[in-house]
């Protein structure tokens, strides 16, 4: 097939432009501090995130599935099948110099020395899924998801400590009342257990770690956000392959009843589609906005996914505090919206 010059491709991050200072990168508005294409990345990543969501809790609730690490496989191998045959068929590139469509002699995946390059990435979103996973078992779901909305303060406190980031007082005050909404949520089940708080704060942590290593990465590595997630999948894969296997869910997988039921394989497809999708905004979102915005995106789409989640799922009671605190954190994340969109 002969390339053609009107191919259309997916946008990609180019680090190359953020060292730049965005040169040639146009505004959203006059006086934003945020691109068009960061707003496009901020709005698709927010879009699959619900969506992932839903379709994950259908595979882990509706059908049962016993595992969430085979799921995490599955998506895994998906992601790296799709950009397989992406670059193969020279629909995208891996490196952010690269332009489409691309010669016949740029067939080459990623070099030895980039993989090495980008390990970091991979070690701290193995810690990170650990640790989120681990995270769940301590302490109740209110709880839970007050102490997860702490992760911006971390993100922010890493960036800063990594890449000397600094941060205005509008932006710092937005942050402080997501925290505060998120502990008015909780605040009808503080109770205290040490190794259920240890684990969150830890499994925050390393939520800021590995969101602060995808900005850092993808502005040093030459990779944009295909080549950033191919990395972290060919050195993930087989790691998380070895840790279902040892921990039996592939066995338990073998056995599940509904592995070949129609419907069970459409949700499954469709939550690998999306967790493609999803990797790929992440990225994106990280390394044209900031892994603080990602963060924000993250809390500004719990909204959207307790909403629907309560649509189609149900079993989510009234609490007049948890509704105040979901509000303070929704205005919160409106208020950081806006001094990205606008400035300050």
């Amino acid at each position: 097939m002969v390339p053609s010059t009107d191919r259309l491709s997916l946008p990609v991050s180019d680090p190359s432009s953020q060292q730049r200072g965005g040169a040639g990168e146009q505004r959203l508005f006059k006086g934003s501090t945020m691109t068009t294409r960061g707003a496009y990345a901020a709005v698709s990543y927010m879009s699959c995130a619900v969506m992932l969501v839903l379709f994950n809790k259908a595979a882990l609730s509706s059908y049962s599935f016993p595992s969430a690490n085979v799921i995490t496989l599955f998506q895994m191998i998906c992601s790296c099948s799709f950009l397989y045959v992406l670059r193969r068929w020279k629909l995208i590139s891996f490196s952010s110099g690269d332009t489409l469509p691309l010669t016949d002699n740029s067939t080459r995946l990623v070099s030895l020395q980039t993989v090495i390059h980008t390990s970091p990435l991979a070690l701290t979103y193995l810690l990170y899924m650990l640790a989120t996973m681990e995270s769940v078992r301590g302490v109740n779901v209110p709880m839970y998801t007050t102490l997860r909305r702490t992760t911006v303060v971390f993100t922010m406190f890493v960036e800063f400590i990594l890449v000397g980031q600094k941060y205005t007082r509008s932006v710092i005050g937005s942050v402080a009342l997501i925290v505060f909404g998120a502990f008015v949520a909780g605040s009808r089940d503080l109770s205290f257990d040490a190794y259920g708080y240890a684990v969150v704060f830890l499994s925050n942590i390393t939520t800021a770690i590995y969101l602060a290593t995808i900005s850092r990465i993808g502005k040093s590595s030459g990779l944009n956000s295909f080549g950033l997630m191919w990395c972290n999948g060919i050195l993930c894969g087989p790691v998380l392959l070895f840790w279902t296997f040892i921990r039996g869910d592939l066995r338990m997988t073998m056995e599940f009843p509904h592995l070949f039921a129609p419907g069970f394989l459409i949700v499954l497809l469709l939550s690998c589609v999306l967790a493609f999708f999803l990797n790929y905004s992440i990225f994106l979102n990280t390394t044209l906005n900031s892994a603080v915005t990602q963060t924000i995106c993250g809390n500004l789409k719990d909204l959207f996914t307790i909403t629907l989640g309560w649509m189609f799922f149900g079993g989510l009671p009234f609490d007049l505090l948890n509704v105040i605190g979901q509000l303070l954190g929704f205005v919160g994340s409106g208020f950081y919206a806006y001094f990205k969109l606008f400035g300050n």
